[in-house]
């Protein structure tokens, strides 16, 4: 990672621009489907997979727990969990950085494996909520010990198998925890049906996600309001092609419509789950045309940003990018939908009221968002709290305020290691 005292000055767009773009695979459906392959009864070929440190803390996850995997044209060739350790008395350690992906889908796998194995990772994942996700695990059979920490470090032990069967889930705080039990569901003796209880669960199209891509592997699932059920069953995908992913194209499609310009972003797919496609419906909302045809999507903004009301719920994500786009408007907005992003990286919240106010904008926190008063900008240092999406929100201010020193660029890193290098090509 690089060191906290590195900065990058965000490059000033000099007019409107004029760009094409191309962005590294999804991260959320590459470790999905490293997950998926390491459950399957047979090797999957993933193809055009993200390559970040998120993904590379899956691949070294799975391998951990034993899933080998072994580069490949254009991604990896995965293969399943083995039948056991040659000594299962002794505890295998899980890196699990600040992925929160790698925290909540790799427990349950543990499970099903033989022996201990511990989870830790940076001191931000020990403050990442993970409790209620444990508790489902313990409920349908797993071994876990957390000394009461509800956070890692923890540890799995793994005895052969999981019974599965039913379980109340609170996965109000992360719709992670739902996925988590959705991926391993059909290796459990029993499957899992999941009730959903507590808060309403955030990022919907994350959980469309999970259960296609279940599909694709050959699992049943079935669905009835908050109850959801996985039938046991093997699984098998030859190969899986992943797709760009859509949030990180989100500072770029900001970038046309900060600017006035035009950026057309390549391969944006025709059908997907990503919440990032959300984006597209955004556009026109800020004064700008999304157009998506064969070849991509492109963005081409209006000139002006009005002030709007956002509920983000839904896509919580995309909310650093949009809220310092937000501070470039024309009138005040206000976000909401989005508490649960105070259980992310950082408490996004927080720090971006803090940064973006720093900058000169009147950027207040809410109980479940941000309100956002546009105010004139200045440049200074954008702390980025080891958090990639505040990397992104830092760049799209920096298009039209001068002297924005972004602390600690390489941390976007978690989902698209040459974005500097991208963003810097954007603008010619």
């Amino acid at each position: 990672m690089t060191d906290a005292h590195d900065t990058w000055t965000a490059p000033v767009a000099e007019g409107p621009l004029d760009a094409d773009i191309r962005v590294p695979g999804s991260k959320s459906i590459t470790n999905r489907a490293y997950v998926l392959a390491a459950l399957a009864s047979a090797p999957t070929r993933v193809r055009t997979p993200l390559d970040s440190r998120d993904a590379r803390l899956m691949l070294g996850a799975i391998y951990a727990l034993g899933a080998h995997s072994q580069g490949s044209i254009g991604g990896y060739l995965v293969h399943p969990l083995g039948p056991g350790r040659v000594h299962p008395d002794e505890t295998v350690r899980v890196e699990l950085g600040n992925a929160g992906t790698v925290a909540r889908f790799t427990p349950a796998l543990a499970a099903l494996g033989t022996g201990p194995a511990l989870f830790d990772g940076d001191e931000a994942i020990r403050r990442r909520p993970i409790g209620p996700l444990l508790k489902a695990l313990r409920d349908l059979g797993a071994r876990i010990d957390d000394d009461r920490r509800e956070a890692p470090p923890f540890t799995v032990h793994g005895e052969g198998g999981l019974r599965g069967g039913r379980v109340d889930l609170d996965s109000s705080a992360s719709s992670q925890f739902l996925s988590a039990l959705l991926l391993a569901g059909p290796s459990f003796q029993q499957g899992v049906t999941v009730r959903l209880v507590g808060g309403q669960v955030p990022s919907e199209p994350h959980i469309a996600m999970t259960v296609e891509m279940l599909r694709r592997f050959g699992a049943t699932v079935d669905r009835e309001g908050t109850e959801f059920h996985v039938a046991p069953t093997r699984l098998s995908c030859p190969e899986y092609i992943v797709e760009p992913d859509l949030s990180t194209a989100a500072p770029f499609v900001a970038a046309a419509i900060a600017t006035g310009g035009t950026v057309r972003i390549a391969g944006w797919p025709q059908r997907t789950t990503q919440p990032g496609d959300w984006l597209r419906s955004l556009a026109p909302v800020l004064g700008a045309t999304a157009e998506l045809d064969a070849g991509g999507l492109t963005v081409t903004g209006g000139g002006t940003i009005p002030g709007v009301e956002l509920d983000l719920h839904d896509v919580g994500e995309l909310t650093p990018v949009i809220a310092a786009l937000l501070c470039l408007a024309e009138g005040p907005s206000v976000i909401s939908g989005v508490a649960h992003l105070r259980g992310h990286e950082t408490d996004r919240l927080t720090a971006l009221a803090t940064e973006l106010s720093s900058l000169g904008a009147d950027v207040r926190e809410t109980e479940d968002g941000l309100r956002i008063t546009p105010a004139p900008l200045h440049g200074g240092k954008f702390h980025t709290y080891d958090d990639h999406r505040l990397v992104m929100a830092a760049a799209v201010l920096g298009l039209k305020v001068e002297g924005v020193e972004v602390e600690n660029p390489g941390t976007v890193g978690k989902t698209f290691p040459g974005f500097a290098e991208a963003w810097t090509s954007m603008l010619g």
